[in-house]
């Protein structure tokens, strides 16, 4: 039972951490058919200046959540307008755009702390009994952000003007253009939005789990395989494939010993996308 209910935890965090950074991802690429092949590093650096707010400077917390958050959605403003703003529409420049942001980024955070790896204090001490099953407070805090912001970003998708304008241009950029938006507003937006989602994610899993200059590659790989199952344009295809692979990340570990567990992950998604190359809930693009 204790187990069962600590895999169920687990899947729960994993799934909330995962469509979390997948969602910031999404918007970039649907929105601006960008693949943002840094958005991995992006997570690991949010991660990381969380980790020197509360142990460099002495910063709460949350306090430093929140300023961790802040900063990298600055950084996202940045990177939309001098980075890939003027390479829009040249799939080659803005791969080579994000190669060099990954390496610029890991690169910074190996001089700065080496390749040893790094845990962020518990956001919450203590456990909860549940049953015969223990609860760490810690995967509690975890799992509700994650949820609560994720319940945050759907409504504000669906229900607020900005959240409406992204998806118009992501349906259609120049036809939305032509309504009047304001797409370079709304793109810079969109960007500090995913790169400020990442951020959450990544000191949030910096606590739960541990920070490494090359965290942010796994996690990317995760995100693609998210994006790719649900399909371009879904974000209820992102919730769906986020759960799936949370579900998949924490169960097969305790079934199959050592990297096993991931190469069955992955012929699984192989032979899915072969099934539906497009996704199971989008539809063709192309980059």
């Amino acid at each position: 039972m204790e187990l069962a209910v600590a895999t169920v935890v687990n899947m729960l965090i994993l799934s909330s951490m995962y469509i979390l950074t997948a969602l910031g991802f999404a918007f970039l690429f649907n929105m601006l058919r960008i693949l943002n092949l840094a958005h991995g590093a992006i997570y690991m650096i949010g991660g990381y200046i969380g980790y020197i707010f509360i142990f460099g400077m002495g910063f709460n917390h949350w306090v430093s959540l929140l300023l961790a958050t802040l900063i990298v959605a600055a950084f996202g403003v940045f990177l939309e307008r001098f980075c890939f703003r003027p390479f829009i529409g040249d799939f080659n420049r803005t791969v080579m755009i994000c190669v060099a942001i990954v390496v610029i980024l890991q690169t910074a955070v190996t001089i700065m702390v080496g390749n040893k790896t790094m845990a962020i204090p518990p956001f919450a001490e203590g456990v909860l009994r549940a049953g015969p099953a223990l609860i760490s407070y810690e995967r509690i805090v975890t799992f509700a952000i994650g949820a609560i912001l994720l319940g945050a970003i759907i409504w504000f998708v669906n229900r607020t003007k900005l959240g409406q304008q992204m998806q118009a241009i992501a349906q259609h950029r120049l036809g939305a253009s032509l309504q009047g938006i304001d797409i370079y507003r709304v793109s810079a937006l969109a960007f500090a939005l995913g790169c400020a989602l990442a951020a959450v994610a990544g000191v949030l899993m910096g606590a739960y789990l541990r920070l490494s200059p090359y965290m942010g590659d796994l996690m990317l790989v995760r995100v693609l395989i998210i994006v790719m199952l649900a399909g371009a344009g879904s974000i209820g295809g992102i919730l769906i494939a986020g759960l799936v692979l949370g579900a998949l990340n924490a169960a097969l570990p305790v079934l199959i010993p050592g990297a096993g567990s991931d190469a069955v992950i992955i012929g699984i998604v192989v032979v899915l996308l072969l099934i539906r190359p497009e996704g199971f809930f989008g539809y063709e693009v192309e980059i």
